[in-house]
């Protein structure tokens, strides 16, 4: 600031400026800017991880002795941190849903002064898909927010927000940035909303430094090139999985056997690069699956140009009891394939020749 005069123009609104690095950045900003418009949003807020940005946000919107409404399959720290922390410190109380149980979200709106409604769709690890309009209406008729991570959409597959609901969160660690370099997390919506996060954020101080947010924009410039790509490889991945005799069963939206294929095809316009299927063994055989493969890094996140792989039994849930994960559905048969750009044939066959072997 040049002077004090200035200074105090800009406390009063009068002066636009950058005061302080953790309240904004002039690179931090058009990153917000250009999420903003591809999720066709008010405002868009970008933070320091995905995390981050759920954490936030769920501090920001949900007051002490709230009630929120979530889905049994959900990322696990998102999960985590509504059980533990918000129920332990906050007496926050939560109802867990299937995906797909509307009578159910009914009753707890009617039964409970619910302050927010979250759920991912796609969702992690099985790629469920809600049905984001009449979720979302729901919500609206009972006063309560309606969140949604789009994470495995991208706002290229899917706009949240002119689906219906309030707010859009992202992960932008994956397929927004797109190459495995970069850890950053967004949120877009209304503008009063978001604003409120923004306030809590500033506290709590999780931001963005300017060079991720070069990283991301970078990223966002060939996000629509990738994503075709990336949706191309999962469809033709998912198909060939069904085939596979060493496959009991292949979890993808694209596909008619999937319980939410009918919400997919209506909101969606292309299923991302994000294929869940199970092995037709136990959890050594298909250890050996992901041993055995050469493409893939063996790592837990999706989205970028290179393809990786996980049993999800191992890389996120192995402190868990069998027991604990048979109950939140987590399989040791299970594999999460997510798709990089590479040509599809070099993935099937590499992938092809790991389960020959089992």
């Amino acid at each position: 600031f040049k002077d004090t005069e200035e200074l105090i123009e800009y406390a009063e609104g009068r002066h636009k400026s950058y005061e302080y690095g953790r309240y904004g950045n002039p690179t931090v900003r058009v990153c917000e800017e250009k999420i903003a418009a591809l999720e066709r949003a008010e405002e868009g807020l970008v933070s320091s991880s995905g995390m981050n940005t759920a954490t936030t946000l769920l501090l920001a919107l949900v007051p002490q002795g709230g009630h929120i409404v979530t889905t049994t399959d959900c990322y696990r720290r998102t999960r985590q941190f509504i059980q533990t922390f918000m129920t332990d410190k906050m007496n926050v109380t939560a109802t867990v849903l299937d995906p797909s149980d509307l009578e159910g979200l009914e009753k707890a709106l009617k039964a409970n002064d619910v302050t927010l409604y979250f759920s991912e769709s796609p969702t992690n690890p099985y790629l469920r898909c809600i049905d984001v309009p009449t979720v979302s209406g729901l919500c609206r008729e009972h006063g309560a927010l309606c969140v949604v991570d789009g994470t495995f959409a991208t706002p290229v597959n899917q706009k949240i927000l002119e689906l219906g609901a309030d707010l859009v969160i992202s992960s932008g660690t994956k397929y927004m940035a797109g190459h495995n370099d970069v850890l950053c997390g967004y949120i877009a919506g209304k503008k009063e909303v978001v604003d409120k996060v923004k306030a809590m954020q500033n506290i709590l101080g999780g931001v963005m430094d300017p060079h991720a947010a070069y990283l991301l924009l970078r990223g966002m410039k060939t996000l629509e090139l990738r994503i075709a790509r990336q949706n191309e490889n999962g469809m033709k991945l998912a198909k060939a999985l069904e085939q596979h005799p060493k496959v009991s069963r292949v979890h993808y939206p694209g596909l008619p056997s999937h319980p939410d294929h009918q919400n997919a095809i209506t909101q969606m316009k292309g299923f991302g690069g994000v294929v869940s299927f199970e092995v037709d063994g136990d959890l050594w055989k298909t250890a050996k699956v992901i041993d055995t493969v050469r493409l893939p890094y063996i790592a837990p996140s999706l989205g970028g140009v290179e393809s990786l792989i996980e049993q999800p039994t191992v890389v996120s849930y192995w402190d868990q009891a069998p027991e604990i994960r048979a109950k939140i559905g987590i399989k040791d048969s299970l594999i999460r394939y997510a798709c990089g750009i590479e040509n599809f044939e070099d993935i099937w066959s590499d992938l092809k020749q790991a389960l020959d072997q089992v």
